[in-house]
């Protein structure tokens, strides 16, 4: 049962990586389009900053599910490093819960955030609705409580194969 729910959770971690990835890769050609159309045309097209806002939206959501989940995230620890291991634990323990809770509110009101929104309109793109451009924002709060609940069950998943895959193997040799 751990290997299958690890599994898919690996699974959510890869698509968490490839919608960042490619949210990156449009806003790539999309921001240069807008520039070639202001400067070059002498028309500016209206749907390119708007889009690119929201694909920025989907890369900060979905990619820091996948920080915290790889453990890549910035982490100030000069002051917990310092204490005795047994508060360290304990400390730990409360930041796996403080991070639960954010988790859970940016789901709860990010969902609510689009359902509100659903009736309006982005000027720019009048057939996109404002509560559409907000939908990144409880998924990547719900990929977050998925990995949050993993590390508290299972542990630190960070040194899995589908997060280190990329890493230098170092041979430590006997001096």
């Amino acid at each position: 049962m751990k290997n299958k729910l690890l599994y898919y959770s690996d699974q959510l971690y890869l698509a968490c990586i490839w919608i960042s990835g490619l949210s990156v890769i449009a806003m790539s050609l999309i921001i240069p389009w807008g520039i070639f159309t202001r400067y070059v045309l002498g028309t500016g097209s209206q749907w390119p900053e708007p889009i690119a806002i929201v694909l920025m939206v989907v890369f900060t959501f979905f990619g820091a599910s996948a920080a915290y989940r790889a453990r890549a995230h910035i982490a100030v620890a000069m002051v917990t490093e310092r204490l005795p291991k047994p508060v360290q634990r304990v400390l730990a323990k409360v930041i796996d819960v403080l991070m639960l809770i954010v988790a859970v509110f940016v789901t709860f009101y990010g969902t609510k955030l689009c359902l509100e929104t659903w009736g309006q309109t982005v000027g720019q793109l009048p057939w996109m609705p404002v509560g559409a451009t907000y939908v990144p924002v409880p998924l990547g709060g719900l990929t977050t409580v998925v990995f949050v609940l993993e590390h508290i069950v299972f542990g630190q998943q960070g040194d899995r194969a589908v997060v280190t895959f990329d890493h230098e193997k170092v041979k430590v040799e006997a001096v």
